[in-house]
C-alpha cells in the first residue's frame, strides 16, 4: 500500500505562532517535511500513527546554548537533549573536532551546530590576540565545520580590545559570535555584561545567558536585571537567551591548588569557601558545589564523599554546578517585552546538554501554567527566535513544507512525550530512538563534515536572524 503520510499525530493541541495556529488539529509528515496540518486527517493513510489527545504539539524546541564535547557535556548529552524534547541546539564552546566527533559516534537523530572557543594559551597565543591571528582562527573553524566563534570572558577572559576585535573580525566574515560576558577588566557580572554591548560597537553578538550576570554581584540582583534589560533595548543587534534553572555550570579542572576559571573562583566565594582546591573539596563534601558525575547512562549532579572521590578520579577536570541563580530575576527576564510586544530577551535556553539542568520545557512549561507566558509565546521563544537566529528558515514553525521537527509536550506533567527531528522519531516517553543526526554548518565547512561521517546542513548566517533580525 502506498501511504500519504510517513507519520500522522491525531488529535494534539496543535501550536503555532506564525500561522496563529492553536488548537486541536492533526499533523502530518511525509518525506522529513510538514504537509498537512488540519482536522480528521484520514488515519488509513499513514504508516506511523501516534495520539496525541491531550497533548501539545510544538514546533521542535532549538537550544540555543548546550554543550555537547568532550571538554564540556560528554557522550550523554544528545540522549540528554532529547529526552528533554529539544530537536536542534547550537553548542557553544567545541572544541568543534570533539563536538562533531561526539555527534558521530553518539549522535541521536539532532541538528547540531557549534561555535569554537576563543582561550588564551589554547586557540590563541596569549590574552590579547591581534587580528589577523583571530581571522586565522576563524577561517580555521569554519572549515572544521563550526559556524562562528565563542568569548569564554567570564572565564578565560581576553583584554577588552582582543574582545572587540575578536567581534569585529567575525562580523566583517557574518561569522557567528558569542560572548560569555568579561574581560581582564571586568568579570562575569553586571559590570561585563555592560562592557560587552559597550565592546559590540553596534555590531552583530549573542550575549549568553543574560540572568548569569544579574547576582547581586555588583548591585541588588533585581537592578542588575533592568540594567540588563534597558542595555538589550537600545542594542537591537544584540541576540540573546537566559535560562531558569538556579544551578549554573562551570569547569572544576584545578592547576597549581587554584580553580582554572574564574567563574568557579567566584562562585566558591559567594558560597563562603576558599577560592582553591581545597575551598572546592570542601565545597563538595558540604553540598554547595554539585559534580557531574555519570550515573545511570546520563549526568547528575552529586555532592559529598561519592562526588570528592568522582572529582579526584577524574583529575578534578569535570563539570559542577553551583545554585547561584536567584529567581526573580530568572522570571523577569524570560518575559520582559519591547514596547512592540516582541521579547527584550530572545530565547529561553539552558547552557545544558550533557549538564544536567535541560528544564527548558519543565520550567518552561510551569511559567506557562502560570499564565506568565501564553504557549505561543513558549513556542517563539523556545523555537521560533533560535531557529531564526541559527538562520533555519525551515524550522520553528509549522507551514507547509517546513522540516519536520516537532516535540510533543503533557502541559500538566511539564515534560516532552515525543521528539521529531528532520521527519524520524528520536524521543517517545524518554526512550531515546534516535540515530546520527545533522550538523548545522556553513558552505566553508560542509565537505569537512562529510569527511567526518555525518550530513551538513548548510546555513547562510548572512541571512539568518542573527544579523537580519
Amino acid at each position: 500500500m502506498a501511504y500519504r503520510y510517513d507519520l500522522l499525530l491525531k488529535n494534539g493541541v496543535v501550536v503555532d505562532p506564525t500561522t496563529q495556529r492553536e488548537g486541536i488539529m492533526d499533523l502530518a509528515v511525509r518525506d522529513s517535511r510538514i504537509v498537512e496540518v488540519a482536522p480528521d486527517l484520514d488515519p488509513t493513510q499513514a504508516k506511523e500513527l501516534f495520539d496525541a489527545t491531550g497533548l501539545y504539539v510544538v514546533p521542535g524546541i532549538v537550544d540555543l546554548h548546550v554543550h555537547a564535547s568532550t571538554w564540556l557535556g560528554g557522550k550523554f548529552a544528545h540522549k540528554m537533549l532529547a529526552q528533554a524534547g529539544v530537536t536542534t541546539a547550537l553548542d557553544t564552546s567545541g572544541p568543534v573536532d570533539s563536538v562533531l566527533d561526539m555527534a558521530r559516534d553518539y549522535g541521536v537523530g539532532l541538528n547540531l551546530a557549534c561555535i569554537q572557543y576563543v582561550r588564551p594559551g589554547d586557540t590563541v597565543a596569549g590574552e590579547d590576540p591581534g587580528e589577523s591571528e583571530l581571522r586565522n582562527l576563524l577561517e580555521e573553524c569554519l572549515a572544521r565545520g563550526a559556524i562562528g566563534l565563542k568569548i569564554l570572558g567570564g572565564h578565560y577572559p581576553l583584554t577588552p580590545e582582543a574582545t572587540a576585535r575578536t567581534i569585529a573580525v567575525a562580523n566583517r566574515a557574518k561569522a557567528y559570535i558569542a560572548f560569555h560576558a568579561g574581560s581582564k577588566k571586568t568579570g562575569s557580572n553586571m559590570e561585563g555584561f555592560l562592557e560587552a554591548v559597550a565592546l559590540a560597537q553596534g555590531q552583530s553578538l549573542h550575549i549568553a545567558h543574560i540572568n548569569s550576570y544579574c547576582r547581586g554581584l555588583c548591585r541588588p540582583y533585581m537592578a542588575e536585571a533592568e540594567e540588563a534589560i534597558a542595555a538589550l533595548l537600545e542594542n537591537p543587534k544584540i541576540r540573546s537567551e537566559s535560562y531558569l534553572s538556579p544551578v549554573n555550570g562551570t569547569s572544576a579542572k584545578c592547576r597549581g591548588g587554584v580553580p582554572e576559571s574564574l567563574v568557579t573562583q567566584k562562585c566558591l566565594a559567594m558560597g563562603g569557601f576558599a577560592s582553591s582546591e581545597a575551598g572546592m573539596e570542601e565545597a563538595i563534601l558540604a553540598g554547595w558545589a554539585q559534580i557531574n558525575v555519570e550515573s545511570g547512562g546520563q549526568m547528575i549532579l552529586a555532592t559529598g564523599p561519592e562526588a570528592v572521590a568522582y572529582w579526584r578520579q577524574k583529575g578534578t577536570d569535570t563539570t559542577v554546578g553551583f545554585k547561584v541563580n536567584p529567581p526573580e530575576p530568572r522570571l523577569r527576564l524570560v518575559t520582559a517585552k519591547r514596547p512592540s510586544g516582541s521579547f527584550v530577551v530572545d530565547c529561553i535556553s539552558t547552557d545544558g546538554g550533557g549538564i544536567p539542568r535541560n528544564v527548558i520545557v519543565e520550567m518552561g512549561l510551569a511559567l506557562v501554567k502560570l499564565q506568565a507566558l501564553t504557549m505561543q509565546e513558549f513556542v517563539v521563544k523556545t523555537s521560533y527566535n533560535p531557529a531564526r537566529i541559527l538562520g533555519l528558515h525551515n524550522k520553528g514553525h509549522f507551514r507547509e513544507g517546513a522540516a519536520a521537527d516537532v516535540t510533543v509536550l503533557d502541559l500538566a506533567g511539564q515534560q516532552a512525550i515525543m521528539a521529531i527531528a528532520n521527519g524520524e522519531v528520536i524521543m517517545h516517553k524518554g526512550f531515546v530512538c534516535g540515530k546520527g543526526g545533522q550538523i548545522i554548518t556553513t558552505a566553508a565547512g560542509a565537505g569537512y563534515v562529510r569527511q567526518k561521517g555525518l550530513t551538513p546542513l548548510v546555513v547562510d548566517l548572512a541571512r539568518s536572524g542573527f544579523y537580519q533580525w
